[in-house]
Formats: C-alpha cells, structure tokens, sequence
C-alpha cells in the first residue's frame, strides 16, 4: 500500500500506477483511468437545428484541477443512469480530445471524451477527498475585453439592484408561469466594487433562478451565476447565460457565504438609514450618493443609460398654455389645471418618458419631463408624435405609440444629470428621480442661481403619480396627476395613447 502525501487516506501501488491526474491529461487515447468529481452536465444541441451535440460535463479531480467532459450522442443511454450531480466516479479508457476554443468552461487543453471502450463506474466508497466545485471569476474589466469574442465562459458573484425592473426595497414577486412563457429574467447585479451590469438569465436559467428566489425564506441579497457569455447590447456590456449556467444564492456555496459576509459587513442596518441632517450643498454625485440623503435642492450626477423603459408611458398631452394634463371633453380637449381651466386647449405632446441609468456605485429610474427629454433626444415629443402618425395616417386616434428611435438611440451614452429629489423618494415603494436638465459632460457646473431658475421652471411640469411624487407646481393645479397615477398603480401600465391634439 502507497500513502498519499497529504496522509487522506492510502491508495493500493496497483491502483496508482493507472489513475491519471486531469494535469497529465493530453490530446490523444488514453488506457488509463481518471476519478473525479461530477460538478454538473448539460446537453449541447446545435444554436439552429437545436439537434443534440452531446452531453457536456465539468469535472474536477482529487487536486482540484478541472476539465470539461464529453459523451457522444450515441452513448449518452448508456451512462445516463448512474450520472448525479455531485457523485465520485471512475472512468478506465477514454481520448484527449482538443478543447473547443469558444465557449469554454474549463482552462485545460484537452477535454475528457468517452470512446467505444469507456467504462465509468460510481465510487461508492472514496478513499481520497474532492473539492465540490471550482469557479472561475473575473472582473469587470476582463469581461469588457472579451465582449462578443465567444471565448471563455467565466463566473460572476455580486449582490442584486434589480430583478425583472423590481426593487428590493419589497419583496420583489416573480411569476413563474409568466417567467416560463418569456423564458428569460433580467437583473442588474454589482460586484463588489465595480459598475452595475445587466445579467440575462434565459430558460433553464431563468427557471432555476425563479424556484430558487420564491423559495428563500428572506429577500436574496447574493447572486453567482456561472460561465457568463459577454455581450454588447444597445451599447453597453451585458452577460447573458448559458446552457451549462448554474445559479446560487446567499448561503448556497462558499463563494456566495464570503460575499455575503462582505455585504453583511459593508451594508449594517445603521448604513441605511437616512441623516437627519439635510444635505444642501450642491455637487456632482454618485447615484448612490444621492440615495444616500434626502433633499428638497436639486443635485446632478454622472450616468449612463442603459436601457428605457417599454409598457408605460413616454408621454402625455398635454395643455397648450400650461402644459399641465389635458383631458377629453365631449367635443374639445380640457386643461386639468383650475387655475388654466382652458375647456377648449390645444393639445401638445409632453415627454413623461423613464430610462435606466447606472454609473459606478448604483442603478436607478430617471423619469424625463418636458425639456428634459427634448435635452437629451433633441427633438421636441410633439414632433416625435406628429411624425409617426403622419408615417401611419391609418392608425386611429386611440393607436398605441411606441417609444421612438430618438430615446432607443441614447441607449449607452452618458451624460450629466441634474436631478430631483424628495422624501417621497425614500417612503414610497419606488424610488424613481425626476430630471430637471441635462447636461454635456463638459458643461461648467451651474451656478446656485442658474440651477435654483431651472428647478423652479421644471417644476411646473412635474407630476405626482401613486407611488412616485414630483411635487406638482402649486400654480399648475393637479397638472397630470390622473394619467401618472393610472400609469404607476397598474401593474401593466397603460400604453401611450393618441388623443387628438388639435381640437
């Protein structure tokens, strides 16, 4: 009998001589024998025909090496039986095939192929140990290089902003039957100290995800994904999954365990409450730190947007004289406003339009109201509406509007955001921030009195809606109160629609 070095347990010298380690694996046939660990295995099918490849499998050995595995088609009935996520196995006999240069999961050079005269065996009693599993995570950085390479699939451990648009400031309810039938869940996940990023979870995915999630007890904060594809979608990085993701939470494995702990430790309970000091001085921030106090100034950060929002409203009509809410009347649009009290108004197309931004600290909803949107597309949303309808003369007055190219296409640009913030803010279930006005990166900052003008200005255009307060003008009335609440209260909020503008 040989001893093993580590002293775990002694091995028969016959045994020995056959047991190949994953480090002396190469390209070509092998009559010798390998004992691993099964982490996980997937079925590889074929992106077009969706016809079945194989059966993929990620190995790891006695001295934590790991490997990809591979079975043919053809022999996946014969193994499938004993195969279990997590058990010990033996293999006598198998080819060095060259690992695959796109989508790779594991470093090594070779993956382990079953041949015609491969025999794999549970170990039932395992005289050595093995590790339970092997990542491999990478930064930010590394996954910006490899973007749309189809290279290496690498792990992502961060803690989540959002899920499918939801907070966590609730418990955020996912709908497994609506999540099967879309097949995909998007989140925003941060890590440690890097910027937020989209995380696609499609199918299996998203499914496992979703069980996962509605089972904890307590909101997940934690979440570790595995081999992450990077792309570049609407100009700005997102991971997506793949057919060999696996997904874990909080407590699930020692990655997520000493993540957690880190969080735990950065994020007390006493951090998240608010100073009752209000913080006046204007400067630029981060958009954590403008969720970090209240205040009724404004404030301005840099950001980036990476998506807008779709199933809600990017405008409303809109009165003429003071651009508050206008409604249909029997034969005549009629302002909102008691003090206007217009009862035949012109109708005008006001943007009330939500992107989502994110910079280096926090995602968030930014909600663009008149100038704002105009500041940031360049065009008026009284001309984006005019222009669609007279490119569809047949569409009726009640037509559905979608959002326009000129919002779609600012998509991955940054800017300098002067924001709106309330108490509403931190009290209500979201935590939507209006924009008063948009700035170029190489704007000199505004002076006190410049931005206060503008604050001032901005404000006779904001709305209040259910669970988002934009503190209304007190010379503007109810300005579109009705329309914004209907749009936040709903759980599908009404589409923009067309009333005529011209009455």
């Amino acid at each position: 009998m040989a001893m093993k070095q580590n002293g775990k347990a002694p091995v028969s010298s016959d045994s020995e001589e056959r047991v190949m380690l994953f480090k002396d694996v190469s390209l070509g046939p092998h009559a010798a024998q390998l004992r691993f660990r099964l982490i996980h295995f997937w079925e590889a099918r074929n992106p077009i025909k969706k016809t079945l490849i194989g059966l993929q499998m990620l190995l790891i050995d006695e001295q934590g090496t790991v490997i990809q595995g591979f079975i043919p088609p053809g022999r996946i009935k014969k193994y499938w039986p004993e195969m279990k996520q997590g058990s010990v196995y033996q293999l006598d006999n198998f080819y060095g095939s060259k690992n695959k240069p796109v989508y790779r999961v594991a470093d090594h050079i070779a993956t382990v192929s079953f041949t015609w005269n491969s025999e794999m065996s549970v170990l039932h009693e395992v005289p050595i140990s093995f590790d339970e599993d092997r990542f491999r995570f990478h930064s930010y950085e590394d996954f910006e290089a490899n973007c749309d390479l189809k290279g290496d699939l690498y792990d992502v451990v961060g803690h989540m902003k959002l899920v499918n648009g939801q907070t966590f400031i609730g418990l955020p309810i996912l709908d497994e039957v609506e999540i099967e039938t879309s097949r995909h869940i998007m989140l925003h996940v941060q890590s440690h100290d890097g910027p937020v990023m989209k995380l696609y979870l499609w199918d299996q995915a998203a499914t496992d995800f979703c069980k996962k999630f509605n089972s904890c007890e307590n909101t997940p904060t934690v979440l570790l994904v595995t081999t992450v594809n990077t792309k570049l979608l609407g100009g700005t990085l997102a991971l997506t999954s793949m057919s060999s993701t696996r997904v874990f939470m909080d407590y699930d494995v020692q990655p997520t365990k000493d993540y957690f702990t880190w969080y735990a430790w950065l994020n007390p309970e006493i951090a998240k409450q608010v100073s009752a000091k209000v913080v006046t001085k204007r400067e630029t921030l981060t958009i954590a730190d403008i969720f970090s106090y209240m205040t009724q100034e404004s404030a301005k950060c840099t950001a980036t947007i990476d998506d807008v929002v779709h199933g809600s409203a990017w405008y409303y009509i809109a009165c003429s004289a003071c651009h508050s809410k206008a409604t249909k009347g029997a034969t005549s649009l009629i302002c909102t406003n008691t003090r206007c009290g217009k009862v035949n108004t012109t109708g005008v197309a006001q943007y009330c339009a939500k992107i989502s931004v994110y910079d280096n600290s926090e995602q968030a909803f930014f909600v663009l109201l008149g100038d704002a949107g105009r500041e940031l597309t360049g065009r008026h949303a009284s001309e984006l509406v005019n222009s669609y309808f007279e490119a569809n003369k047949n569409e009726g007055p009640d037509h559905e509007v979608p959002v326009p190219e000129a919002l779609i296409n600012t998509i991955g640009q940054t800017h300098k955001f002067c924001v709106k913030v309330t108490e509403h803010n931190f009290s209500g279930n979201t935590r939507d921030i209006t924009v008063t006005k948009i700035l170029s990166l190489d704007t000199p900052p505004p002076t006190e009195a410049s931005v206060g003008n503008n604050i001032a200005a901005t404000s006779e255009e904001t709305m209040q809606t259910g669970n988002e307060v934009f503190e209304p003008s007190k010379s503007r009335g109810n300005s579109a109160n009705e329309e914004s609440k209907r749009t936040s209260a709903s759980a599908d909020p009404e589409k923009s629609k067309r009333p005529r503008c011209e009455k």
